[in-house]
């Protein structure tokens, strides 16, 4: 650039147009030091933590035998070793707490958008009761788990605890949900308790429950596995599964080409993306509506907790404008690529889990420990006999392939479900699997209720007790709906 400006300087009869040559050098000089500032590698420096946690989780997964039988997601032991290097003096500052928690938010919210964007053709092997009956299954575990929770921490709060009363209802979050759902309420819990001159940091108290529920859903569901083993009543899978995929799981019928004027990926991560953005257009536009206090103060800061959710169902209110689209004929190529958005969705979830797990701070977790660990203790008891009771009722030939299914999901994530699932049924050949997928639908539409009641317990102690009491009675009518056959063939032998 000095050559260009001194041949000008030399040839250039106008002073004006070297002056304005030499602004423009200036002017990039100054962007070039621009790149240079903290703040433009900020959030590639975050990313890049999350990337070399989740790649050393992998490491520590394949290396050593015990946590490769323990079955704990490498991305956990990722998010666990970034939290033991926080501890290291000097290197907290390294690890910017709002920054790992506005990722693990994001990437909930476009996991679960990648998710609801599939064609999901699937030739099940279980009946519609039966998926009915799971997502059910799932609700009332929430239920049950809130119940505990709360009743805890209500508990704890009337006898002089430090603890949120409210915080128990962390634990459905935590557990049933995952670190996406339990920062989002642990966020909107610790604004409630500020605002009654509670200090309560909900968003560590919510992320190590999520922790806790991967550790419970792995160890004491491989512990459960090599009990009954021993007992011979299961037969576990003793070679490592490998998934060969063939050419219809890339792609399918008159689908796009992999690179044409853009790549197939992209157009899988635009979708997604577009979506989301209508998530947060949608979201924007009801804050701005007047919906009373009950909307002002409860329905709309939980909207902003709700990102999945709403992701979930613009995602499907999208895939159905297109597949209209393309009986019109206006859109003649299939766009959506069911391998890549699964690849989108699993790294979106890997992402979530070690940001989540390195955003806890236990800073000021020391007042919150023995809460913690009695929600977490009397929530993994509770969670394991419910499931393991319901789960021989309503799956009667493969009782434990719906067990830890449905175990692993409920304590961790969907994909810990499919994990200890795939440790004695392989191939999928029970309708576990299938179950385990289908039954987001009424679970949606059981449990959009339930949470409303978690928005509107913490506004009051009156508000948690209320809300208690609702808890009990859904739990009462899930459990008798789950139990109606047996119930009816004792009152029939009568």
């Amino acid at each position: 650039m000095f050559i260009i400006v001194k041949t000008f300087t030399i040839f250039a009869k106008n002073t004006t147009v070297m002056n304005l040559i030499i602004l423009c050098d200036a002017s990039k000089t100054n962007l070039v030091m621009s790149f240079a500032t903290p703040e433009v590698w900020s959030w590639i420096i975050q990313i890049g933590i999350i990337a070399i946690g989740l790649l050393l989780g992998n490491v520590l997964r394949r290396q050593v035998p015990f946590l490769r039988k323990s079955l704990l997601p490498s991305a956990l032991l990722g998010g666990a070793l970034l939290l033991i290097f926080k501890a290291i003096p000097g290197m907290t500052g390294l690890i910017n707490k709002q920054s790992m928690e506005i990722i693990t938010y994001h990437a909930l919210g476009i996991g679960f958008v990648a998710l609801a964007l599939k064609n999901n053709k699937i030739e099940s092997k279980s009946s519609t009761m039966t998926v009915i009956e799971t997502g059910i299954l799932t609700v009332n575990t929430y239920i049950i788990q809130g119940i505990v929770g709360l009743v805890i921490t209500m508990v704890m709060f009337y006898f002089g605890s430090k603890i949120f009363y409210a915080a128990g209802l962390l634990l459905p979050m935590g557990y049933g949900q995952g670190p996406g759902q339990s920062l989002n309420f642990g966020i909107i819990y610790a604004e409630k308790a500020a605002q009654q001159g509670i200090n309560f940091s909900g968003a560590d108290f919510g992320l190590s429950i999520a922790a806790m529920g991967f550790i419970v859903g792995s160890v004491i569901g491989v512990i459960y596995m090599n009990v009954l083993r021993k007992k011979g009543k299961l037969k576990v899978n003793t070679t490592e599964y490998k998934h060969v995929n063939t050419l219809a799981d890339y792609e399918s019928k008159n689908e796009i080409p992999d690179s044409e004027s853009v790549d197939k990926l992209s157009i899988q991560v635009s979708l997604s993306l577009f979506v989301y953005m209508l998530v947060y257009l949608f979201i924007k536009w009801i804050q701005g509506m007047n919906l009373g206090d009950f909307g002002t103060n409860t329905l709309k800061p939980m909207l902003w907790g709700f990102n999945f959710l709403l992701g979930t169902l613009f995602g499907v209110l999208v895939k159905w404008v297109m597949g209209l689209f393309k009986k019109v004929k206006i859109i003649e190529r299939e766009y959506v690529n069911n391998y890549l958005l699964n690849r989108i969705s699993g790294f979106c979830f890997d992402v979530m889990i070690v940001s989540g797990t390195a955003a806890i701070s236990f800073a000021e977790f020391k007042g919150f420990v023995w809460p913690f660990l009695l929600v977490c203790a009397f929530g993994a008891v509770v969670t394991f006999y419910y499931v393991n009771i319901v789960s021989k009722q309503i799956y009667p030939n493969y009782r434990y392939e719906g067990f830890f299914s449905m175990f692993g999901m409920l304590t961790g994530t969907a994909s810990n479900g499919m994990i200890l699932l795939r440790e004695i049924d392989p191939k999928f050949e029970t309708p576990a699997a299938n179950n385990l997928v289908l039954q987001n639908f009424p679970a949606i539409a059981f449990g959009f209720p339930v949470l409303l009641l978690l928005g509107f317990a913490p506004m009051g102690m009156n508000h948690a007790l209320i809300t208690l009491i609702i808890l009990l009675v859904l739990f009462v009518v899930f459990t008798l709906f789950l139990f109606r056959k047996k119930y009816f063939k004792k009152k029939k032998k009568q």
